[in-house]
C-alpha cells in the first residue's frame, strides 16, 4: 500500500495525453486473438487490468508483444483455435477481463479456472455465467457465484436467443463473444442501451453482425443484435482512442480549480460514454469539442476545458448507463457546485470494485462535504467549500482513489487516500500527469506538504 496525498493547487495548464480507452483495449486484445494474422495496436492502455488480459490471451495461445515503438502486435489463433492453458488464469482486479473471457471460453471445448484479487473475488459473476449456460457451457464454483470459478466450455454450442435482464455491456459482450464460435446465428435483445464497443469492433474485424431497433409483441422496444458465428476475422491496424472515463478526472479537476485551461487530446466520444460530459455542461461547464473525427471506428475529439462556476442539477436516471463509472468523480464536481446535486438510478455502483455509493458517501463525509445516501444513489450539497484534512479508504477501488485526490486539489486541507497503488489498474501515469499540469500530489513518505499560493 502507498498513501498518496493531494494538496491545494493553483490553475492547471497545458495539453493532456490520456491513456488509451480501457474497454477498447481489452477488446482489441481478445478479438485480435480470434483473427488469423497479425493485428497491430497503438495507444493500448498499459494498466494492470489490460496487461492481465494480454497475459490471459497468451495463455490461450496468442503471441502478443510490444515493439520498440510502443506498437502492440497480436498474432491470432482464429476462432476455434484457442488452446488449453497449463494453469489457472489469474485476472487480478479486472471484472471486464474475466467476464468477457468467460464468454469466449463458453463455446470452446476447454476447462479453465479463473481467480482474482480480493476485490474481484467479491464481485457477482452469476449475471454472466447464467446466460452463458444457454450455449451449453457449465460453471463450477461457490454458492455465491463469485471467483474462483471453473468454466467448462462446449465444443458443440447451440445458438441462443437471449433477452438481457440487466443493462450491462460486459454481459452483452460475453454473449457476443460466445456466439463467435457457435454455428448459426445468435440473437440478443437489449432493452436499455449499453456501451457498443464490441459491436463496433466486430464490424471492423469483419464479424457478420446486425443491429435493429424493434418493438416486441408485448409493445416493449428493444435493440435486436444478431451475430453469425464461425466466420473468419480479418486482422486490423488499430489506434485506440483516449479513455473518456480517465479523461473525466483532469476535466473535473480543471473545472473546479480557478485559473485552469487545459486541452485533452484524442478523447473517445462514443455516444454510450458521454453522459458525464453532457451532465457537466448542464451544470455550466466550459467544455469545447474540437477536431472531431473517427479513430478505431469510434468518434473522437480534442476537448478544451476551462474553470467554471458549476450549478447543481438532478441527473436523469436514464443517463446512468452512459456514465456509470464516472459518478465518483462527478461527486467531486458536485461538492463544488452551488446547490444540491441529486444522483439516482445507480444500483450498479453497489457491485463495482467496491460499493461505490457507500464508499463515496463515507469519504465525502470525512472530507467535510454534506451528503445523503439513498438506496439507489446520493445527494450532495455543494458550494460551501471542502474541509479535507482526512485519509480516505479506497477499498481497493482505483476510481475512488483518483476522485478523492482530485477533491483534495481544492480542499482547505490536503486529502489523502490509503492506497494509491490501485490507480495502476487504469491510469498508470496519473500522478506524474497531474503534477506536470500544476497539481500537488505526493507520497507523504517522501515529501513534506507545502501549501501553494492561491491566485
Amino acid at each position: 500500500m502507498n498513501i498518496l496525498t493531494s494538496a491545494p493547487a493553483s490553475g492547471l495548464m497545458g495539453d493532456v495525453k490520456i491513456p488509451g480507452d480501457k474497454s477498447i483495449s481489452h477488446r482489441s486484445l481478445i478479438i485480435g486473438t480470434l483473427s488469423i494474422g497479425e493485428t497491430k495496436v497503438s495507444g493500448l492502455l498499459e494498466g494492470e487490468d489490460v496487461l492481465g488480459t494480454a497475459e490471459a490471451m497468451r495463455q490461450l495461445g496468442a503471441d502478443i508483444y510490444k515493439d520498440d515503438q510502443g506498437i502492440w502486435h497480436i498474432h491470432g489463433v482464429g476462432i476455434g483455435g484457442l488452446k488449453q492453458p497449463k494453469e489457472t488464469i489469474e485476472m487480478g482486479n479486472s471484472g471486464t477481463s474475466v467476464r468477457l473471457i468467460m464468454g469466449l471460453i463458453a463455446t470452446h471445448p476447454l476447462e479453465i479456472t479463473f481467480t482474482g484479487d480480493r476485490s474481484l473475488s467479491g464481485r457477482p459473476m452469476k449475471r454472466v455465467t447464467e446466460p452463458l449456460r444457454e450455449f451449453g457451457a457449465s460453471f463450477k464454483g461457490n454458492e455465491k457465484g463469485t471467483l474462483p470459478i471453473t468454466v467448462r466450455g462446449t465444443g458443440d454450442a447451440l445458438p441462443i436467443k437471449h433477452h438481457m435482464k440487466v443493462a450491462s455491456a460486459q454481459v452483452k459482450s460475453a454473449l457476443m463473444l460466445g456466439a463467435l464460435n457457435t454455428a448459426g446465428t445468435s440473437v440478443i435483445y437489449e432493452f436499455i442501451p449499453s456501451r457498443d464497443h464490441t459491436e463496433r469492433m466486430f464490424r471492423q474485424f469483419g464479424v457478420p453482425i446486425t443491429e435493429e431497433k424493434i418493438t416486441l409483441e408485448s409493445g416493449v422496444k428493444a435493440t435486436k443484435i444478431t451475430v453469425t458465428g464461425q466466420g473468419e476475422l480479418k486482422p486490423q491496424v488499430l489506434n485506440i482512442p483516449a479513455d473518456p472515463s480517465s479523461a473525466a478526472f483532469p476535466i473535473v479537476a480543471a473545472l473546479i480549480t480557478k485559473g485552469s485551461d487545459i486541452t485533452l487530446k484524442n478523447i473517445g466520444l462514443n455516444p454510450a460514454r458521454t453522459g458525464l460530459f453532457i451532465t457537466l455542461q448542464e451544470m455550466g461547464a466550459d467544455l469545447t469539442m474540437q477536431n472531431k473525427r473517427l479513430e478505431c471506428g469510434e468518434p473522437v475529439a480534442d476537448i478544451r476545458v476551462r474553470y467554471s462556476c458549476l450549478k447543481a442539477i438532478t441527473v436523469p436516471k436514464d443517463r446512468a448507463p452512459s456514465m456509470i463509472d464516472e459518478y465518483p468523480i462527478l461527486c467531486a464536481a458536485a461538492a463544488h457546485a452551488e446547490g444540491v446535486t441529486v444522483m439516482r438510478g445507480l444500483e450498479e455502483l453497489r457491485v463495482k470494485e467496491s460499493d461505490r455509493i457507500a464508499v463515496m458517501v463515507e469519504g465525502l463525509l470525512a472530507s467535510g462535504v454534506e451528503v445523503r445516501e439513498h438506496k439507489n444513489g446520493m445527494s450532495i450539497k455543494g458550494g460551501r467549500g471542502v474541509k479535507g484534512g482526512c485519509t480516505v479508504k479506497t477499498h481497493l477501488d482505483h476510481r475512488i482513489a483518483m476522485s478523492f485526490l482530485i477533491l483534495g486539489m481544492n480542499a482547505q486541507e490536503p486529502i489523502s487516500v490509503d492506497d494509491g497503488t490501485v490507480i495502476e489498474t487504469s491510469f498508470p501515469s496519473f500522478t506524474a500527469l497531474f503534477n506536470t499540469l500544476g497539481a500537488n500530489i505526493y507520497s507523504p513518505m517522501v515529501q513534506i506538504y507545502t501549501p501553494l499560493k492561491m491566485e
